[in-house]
């Protein structure tokens, strides 16, 4: 088996410190500050074109930062780049594996790539195959697998190098429920061995599942920094969802809501769902009768603790036009 690097020999870890980075007039990232501990899971947040994924060019040495500074695995993303790149994997949102070799030959040419031998490499590409279920088509053309097939042999290749630092962008997108499951747990055993982790990710219970801090970007923007507990807790424990018959009657079911609500309402149109913080103390009995006063008939009521989905949502606006935070 190949061998891997002990948690202890490890230096880890990710900082960050005022980090920037714009595109003409516009800031795609301004002033992120994050320090991910050696063996922890960092989970960033936001909608598409949040800053996302030009914070992960920039940490992974793929684009330099207009302003700020980090540091990856102990090394400056800047003046260290190629250290850093020996110490990192990064499996981004599109496979990057060659469809015209097998997938044993693709994991075995990355390890040559990282200073394995051959049969070293061949060893830690079968190990790999066996982890992700790819084993019965090693020699099977990439080409011919399927979306999710090939999304779990980059995920592969992005470890080949056993990387002190791995770099997740969407690393689930395609896959099914069974492969994602596994997928999550081998990615707790790599934390348990040391390895630290900075995970982008559209499922949000995969944040709530995985990542010991959060961070939720908006327009380039830090707009929450914590874990997922401190997160939920800090918009309200408890939700009401209320779903009504048909698109009409969401804004006069958040109108009689108003009452027992703290905060704004989420209306959601292809759901027929309005979702609500609800003030501690209310009865399910009051908002039906409150409802119905309204001419509401509720196909379905529910009261339940808050998600990151809710966090998500009280946090970023994808409409908002993009403001530059003052330096």
């Amino acid at each position: 088996m190949y061998e891997q690097n002990s948690a202890q020999s490890r230096s880890g870890g990710v900082t960050a410190t005022g980090l920037g980075k714009r595109f003409g007039d516009l800031w795609a990232l301004r002033n992120l500050n994050l320090h991910v501990a050696p063996g922890t899971v960092l989970g960033l947040l936001g909608h598409n074109g949040a800053g996302k994924t030009t914070a992960i060019r920039i940490l992974t040495t793929l684009s330099q930062p207009t302003e700020g500074s980090a540091t990856v695995a102990g090394f400056d993303v800047v003046g260290q780049a190629t250290t850093v790149r020996e110490r990192i994997g990064v499996a981004s949102q599109q496979a990057t594996v060659d469809g015209l070799m097998t997938a044993r030959l693709n994991l075995v040419t990355i390890g040559r790539l990282h200073g394995m031998s051959k049969t070293a490499a061949r060893q830690r590409g079968d190990e790999l195959l066996e982890q992700l279920d790819l084993t019965d088509f090693a020699t099977a053309l990439v080409k011919t697998y399927s979306g999710g097939m090939r999304r779990r042999l980059d995920l592969a290749a992005s470890l080949m190098g056993n990387p002190e630092v791995l770099f997740l962008d969407e690393p689930t997108t395609g896959l099914d429920p069974r492969s994602r499951g596994d997928l999550w747990q081998m990615l707790t055993d790599l934390v348990r061995e040391g390895t630290t982790v900075i995970l982008t990710t559209q499922y949000l219970e995969e944040a709530d599942r995985m990542a010991d801090d959060i961070i939720v970007l908006d327009h380039g923007q830090t707009v929450a920094h914590g874990t997922p507990e401190e997160l939920k807790a800090r918009i309200g424990d408890d939700r009401i969802d209320v779903k009504v018959a048909s698109p009409s009657e969401l804004a006069v079911a958040a109108s009689a809501l108003a009452s027992f609500v703290n905060g704004e309402s989420t209306l959601d149109e292809d759901l027929l769902l309005v979702t609500a913080p609800i003030k501690s103390g209310v009865r399910i009995i009051d908002v039906v009768r409150a409802l119905d006063e309204s001419g509401i008939e509720a196909v379905d009521i529910a009261r339940r603790e808050a998600t990151l989905d809710d966090v998500f949502l009280t946090l970023t606006s994808p409409s908002r036009p993009h403001q530059e935070m003052p330096a």
